[in-house]
C-alpha cells in the first residue's frame, strides 16, 4: 500500500519521490470522492437559484434531502466498486462504472421523487436538480480521477526524463516518425524523445506526436545546453555519405551524442533499443556495397567443393560465411593459427549447421601437408587468402614473409593447376603497388607468379588477383586500434600527420573476391573503387569525437614516426598501368607488366632458398630484382637500393 510513503514521511527521510507512492487506501478514495459529491450538491444549488429564481427543494429540511442523496451515492458507490481501482490507471471500465453510479442515483431518488408525488401529491425536490446533480457529480468524479492520472503520468515521464538521454530524431519522414513512436512507446529504453530535427525550415510551428520540429539552424545557432539536448538520433539508411558526414561534423561540432538506429523492418524485433547504438567510425566510411549476381556466384558455389586458406583471418573468415550461403558440398577452411580456426569452427557449425565442413590446421608454405588435400578432395574454387600482412614485423623478418607470402601462394597456385582446379582467387593487397616495404613486395611476386601460370602449356584453371586497401575492422587495422588506446584513455598514436590511407568494409572486400571469381576470365589483377582516401588524423579525431571526448584536450594524439616500409600514401594502380572496365562499376581489371613463368619461377626458387638459409639481406636484394619497383622507405634495406 502506502507503506513506503509513510516510512519516508515519518521515519526522517525528507525527500519523498511520488512515483514510489503505490496507491492511496480505499477508504481515502471514497472520502475524496464524497467531498466531490457534496461540492457537486452546493453547485448544483447555486446553479439552480440563480436559473429559476424559485425554490428547487420543497421539504422543510434540506439537510436530510442533501444527506439521502450523498447516501444514495455511496451505496452505489460501493455496490459497483468505483473507488476500488488504482485511480492513475483508470480505464474505460472505471468510468463506466462512475457513470451507471451516478445514473442509479438520479434514477433511484428521482423514483422516490415521483412515489412521493402520488403518495402526498408534491415533490420534494426538483427534477431539473436531480438531472443537473447527476451531471455535476459525474463529471467531478471523472475530472478528479484524470487529473490524477495524468499528474502522475507528468510526474513519472518527468522523472524517466531526467534519467534518460533527451535525444533528437533527425528527420521527418515516415522512417523518423516510426522510429521516435518505437521509442515513444517503449519506457525501458534509455532516451527521451524532445522533438524532430530537419533541413526543411518550413516546419517550425508545426510538431509530430506532440513533439516541436527543429530546423538545422536552431542547432547551429545554439548549444545543446540552450537546447537542453543530449544527443541525436539517425537512421543511417535514410541519407547519402554526403548528408551523413555534413551532419555528423554538426553534431560533433556542437559536442552531441550521435545514435544509431536500425531501420523501420527492424522495428518488430523484441530487441529494438539494443539495436541503437552509437554511431561508429566504420558507418562514416561505408558506401553502398557492390552489387553482386548472387545467381551466377552461386552457380560456382552450389554442390561444389571449397578451399579458403588463411580461411580463420579476417577476409578468410567472412568468405567462408558467405561462400556457405550458397550451399556447397564440402568448405574446407586452412589455417596455421589454432585458436581462431577452433573459433570459427564452432561458429560455422552453428550458423550453418546443414553445409559440410573440414578445418585443417596447416601452413600452406608445407608442400607435403597441402598436397594430399588437393589430392583427396576435387576442389573447384581456390580462395588464397593465407599471408603474413603486418608491415613491421615482416619488414623485420622477411625471410618467414617470403615462406609464407611467396612460396605458400606458389604451392597452392601450383597444385590447383596440377589437380585442374576450375578458378582460383588471390587475395592481395594495395601495399603491392609501388611496394616500399618487405609485405608489399612479397605481394607482388605472388601476384606475378600467380599471372605467369595462366599460361603455362596444359594449364585450365582461371588464376585471378584481387586488390584492395584497409579492411575496416580487421585483424591488427588501425580502427581496432585507436578503439582499444581511446578506451584505455590515450594517447591516439599515429605515425604521421599526412598519413592516408584507402578503407573498406569486411562485407565488402569479400563480395569483390566472390565476383572476381565469377567475372575473371583468366590472369587478370581486378581492383576496386575504393572512392576518395581518409586521413589517419583526422580519422583518429573523428573516431574520439564520437566516443564523447575532445582531442588533444581528453585523449592526447601523438605521432610517432613512420614505421619501417611505411609510406604516406597508398596506391592501387602501378605506374603506368592502365585499367579496364568491367561491367560493375566498382570494378576494374588492372593491367600490370606481366613476367614469363620461367624467369618468375626461377627467381621464386632463388628467394625461397635464400629464406630457408635466414639471409635477410639476399632475401630482400632477390626480391628487389623479381620487384624492380621496390623501393625501400624508412628501413634499413634502403641501401640496397643505392
Amino acid at each position: 500500500m502506502y507503506s513506503s510513503f509513510r516510512k519516508k514521511l515519518f521515519g526522517g527521510d525528507n525527500v519523498v519521490n511520488l512515483s514510489d507512492v503505490r496507491y492511496l487506501p480505499r477508504w481515502i478514495i471514497l472520502i475524496i470522492d464524497i467531498i466531490i459529491l457534496i461540492i457537486s450538491l452546493f453547485l448544483s444549488t447555486y446553479i439552480i437559484e440563480k436559473i429559476t429564481q424559485t425554490e428547487f427543494i420543497y421539504h422543510k429540511d434540506e439537510i436530510i434531502i442533501f444527506t439521502c442523496i450523498i447516501l444514495s451515492n455511496v451505496v452505489f458507490m460501493y455496490v459497483f466498486k468505483t473507488y476500488a481501482g488504482i485511480i492513475r490507471h483508470s480505464t474505460f471500465i472505471d468510468l463506466f462504472k462512475l457513470l451507471v453510479s451516478c445514473f442509479c442515483t438520479m434514477f433511484v431518488v428521482g423514483s422516490v421523487n415521483i412515489v412521493y408525488f402520488w403518495v402526498t401529491g408534491g415533490k420534494f425536490i426538483l427534477t431539473p436538480y436531480l438531472v443537473l446533480y447527476f451531471i455535476i457529480s459525474f463529471m467531478g468524479l471523472f475530472l478528479f480521477r484524470l487529473y490524477v492520472k495524468e499528474f502522475f503520468h507528468i510526474v513519472r515521464e518527468y522523472r524517466r526524463s531526467t534519467l534518460k538521454k533527451r535525444i533528437l530524431v533527425l528527420g521527418i519522414d515516415e522512417q523518423s516518425i516510426a522510429i521516435a513512436r518505437a521509442i515513444l512507446d517503449n519506457p525501458s529504453l534509455p532516451y527521451h524523445v524532445v522533438g524532430f530535427l530537419t533541413q526543411r525550415t518550413d516546419s517550425k510551428r508545426a510538431s509530430l506526436l506532440g513533439k516541436p520540429i527543429f530546423a538545422k539552424s536552431k542547432i547551429e545557432n545554439n548549444t545543446k545546453e540552450e537546447l537542453l539536448i543530449d544527443g541525436v538520433i539517425i537512421v543511417k539508411e535514410m541519407m547519402s555519405k554526403d548528408e551523413m558526414n555534413s551532419w555528423v561534423n554538426l553534431f560533433l561540432e556542437k559536442d552531441l551524442n550521435i545514435f544509431k538506429s536500425p531501420s523501420v523492418q527492424k522495428l518488430r524485433d523484441s530487441d529494438f533499443g539494443g539495436s541503437i547504438r552509437n554511431l561508429q567510425i566504420e558507418d562514416l566510411l561505408n558506401r553502398k556495397p557492390i552489387k553482386i549476381q548472387n545467381e551466377e556466384i552461386k552457380s560456382r558455389h552450389f554442390n561444389k567443393t571449397i578451399l579458403v586458406t588463411g580461411g580463420a583471418g579476417s577476409i578468410g573468415s567472412e568468405i567462408v560465411r558467405q561462400v556457405a550461403q550458397f550451399n556447397p558440398s564440402l568448405i574446407v577452411v586452412l589455417d596455421q593459427a589454432e585458436t581462431p580456426l577452433y573459433d570459427i569452427e564452432l561458429e560455422m557449425k552453428e550458423k550453418f549447421p546443414h553445409i559440410r565442413f573440414k578445418f585443417v590446421l596447416a601452413d600452406v608454405s608445407n608442400k607435403h601437408r597441402i598436397e594430399p588435400l588437393f589430392q583427396m578432395y576435387n576442389f573447384s574454387m581456390v580462395y588464397h587468402a593465407a599471408a603474413y600482412k603486418h608491415v613491421p614485423l615482416v619488414e623485420e623478418n622477411p625471410h618467414e614473409g617470403i615462406l609464407v607470402n611467396v612460396l605458400g601462394s606458389k604451392i597452392i597456385a601450383t597444385l590447383s593447376s596440377k589437380y585442374h582446379v576450375n578458378r582460383f582467387v588471390m587475395i592481395s593487397t594495395d601495399k603491392a603497388v609501388n611496394p616500399t616495404n618487405v609485405m608489399g613486395a612479397s605481394k607482388r611476386a605472388a601476384e606475378l607468379f600467380v599471372q605467369s601460370l595462366q599460361n603455362v602449356e596444359g594449364n585450365t584453371t582461371k588464376f585471378i588477383t584481387t586488390r584492395f586497401g584497409n579492411v575496416l575492422g580487421s585483424n591488427g587495422s588501425v580502427i581496432p586500434h585507436f578503439k582499444k588506446q581511446i578506451e584505455a584513455g590515450g594517447p591516439v598514436t599515429i605515425t604521421h600527420p599526412e598519413i592516408v590511407r584507402y578503407f573498406m568494409t569486411i562485407p565488402e572486400a569479400c563480395e569483390l573476391v566472390l565476383q572476381a571469381g565469377t567475372m575473371g576470365k583468366g590472369g587478370e589483377i581486378f581492383v576496386f573503387d575504393m572512392g576518395e582516401p581518409v586521413k589517419i588524423l583526422d580519422l583518429a579525431k573523428r573516431m574520439i569525437k564520437l566516443s564523447g571526448f575532445e582531442p588533444n584536450i581528453d585523449i592526447k594524439i601523438i605521432y610517432t614516426g613512420l614505421r619501417p616500409g611505411e609510406k604516406l600514401y597508398e596506391e592501387l594502380l602501378s605506374d603506368g598501368a592502365k585499367t579496364l572496365p568491367t561491367h560493375n562499376e566498382k570494378i576494374m581489371i588492372s593491367k600490370d607488366p606481366s613476367t614469363e613463368f620461367n624467369e618468375i619461377n626461377l627467381l621464386i626458387n632463388l628467394v625461397t632458398k635464400a629464406s630457408i638459409r635466414r639471409d635477410k639481406v639476399e632475401v630482400v636484394k632477390l626480391l628487389k630484382t623479381i620487384v624492380p619497383e621496390f623501393k625501400s622507405n624508412n628501413s634499413i634495406y634502403e641501401v640496397l637500393d643505392n
